[in-house]
């Protein structure tokens, strides 16, 4: 079973998007697939076709009242495993940063866990303590970006609070970049895709994902773009990035 934490601190650049149509797309390949929504907004759980408001139990449940992990575990309309989030969430790392390895609530929970080809992991666009718990439970992070310089330095803190985590998590590290929301007429957009290049080489994914409607409209429908307009530009992207998730598994037997 393979943990992964798709995370990136600031907001807006396409990672709930990934985190759904990723989850979504291997899925599609015949694998287990377990999304673990740790955002309070909920939003990767409405993504996939459930109600965030009617779910009886969020991670929440599992850190402050020893709820198992399993019984948060429902099926979604997209066909595979979810732990959802909602409001209930918000305002958890605060209650349990006094809680004895408060930063290892999630690892140790998901030892209970089994079945799963891939669990994929939502962040929260911040690097609160829910998403340190993600990152220590983790064995690699994906890293969506959009290629304008803001996204350029939040990447910069990223990395260096996946460089501190390490001593807590050893096989924490980067597992890809993914470039998001994607438009090549745009001259800074080519600029800074290149920089990243530069800098990330090997670690950046191929596949590219473009700014596409059809990715925009798909999670006011409940689905994911591959359910909603599987031949969209959008849709074939995320198939082509599961493809090279997949093989990096494959590479690394």
């Amino acid at each position: 079973m393979e943990i992964i934490a798709v995370a990136n601190q600031k907001g807006g650049v396409g990672k709930t998007t990934t985190a759904v149509n990723l989850a979504a797309s291997i899925h599609a390949k015949r694998k287990k697939v377990l999304m673990i929504d740790l955002d309070p907004q909920g939003n990767a759980t409405t993504g996939t076709g459930l109600e965030k408001l009617a779910l009886e139990y969020t991670l929440a449940d599992v850190f402050i009242d020893d709820i198992p992990i399993n019984e948060t575990i429902v099926r979604s309309p997209a066909g595979f495993d979810v732990i959802g989030a909602n409001r209930e969430l918000a305002g958890t790392d605060i209650s349990i940063m006094t809680m004895t390895n408060s930063h290892a609530l999630l690892k140790t929970a998901m030892e209970s866990v089994s079945g799963y080809d891939y669990v994929i992991i939502d962040c929260a666009p911040s690097l609160n303590l829910l998403t340190v718990n993600a990152l220590v439970a983790t064995q690699g992070v994906i890293i969506p970006m959009q290629c304008e310089y803001y996204a350029l330095e939040g990447l910069a803190d990223l990395s260096q609070t996946i460089e501190r985590l390490s001593e807590l998590n050893p096989d924490l590290y980067i597992r890809g970049v993914v470039r998001t929301l994607y438009d090549g007429r745009n001259t800074l957009t080519r600029d800074v895709s290149a920089e990243l290049e530069a800098h990330f080489g090997e670690l950046m994914y191929k596949t590219i994902i473009p700014r596409n409607i059809r990715l925009a409209e798909a999670p006011a429908h409940g689905m994911p773009v591959l359910a909603f307009e599987k031949n969209s530009k959008g849709a074939k992207a995320y198939r082509k990035l599961a493809t090279e998730v997949v093989k990096q598994s494959r590479s690394a037997q």
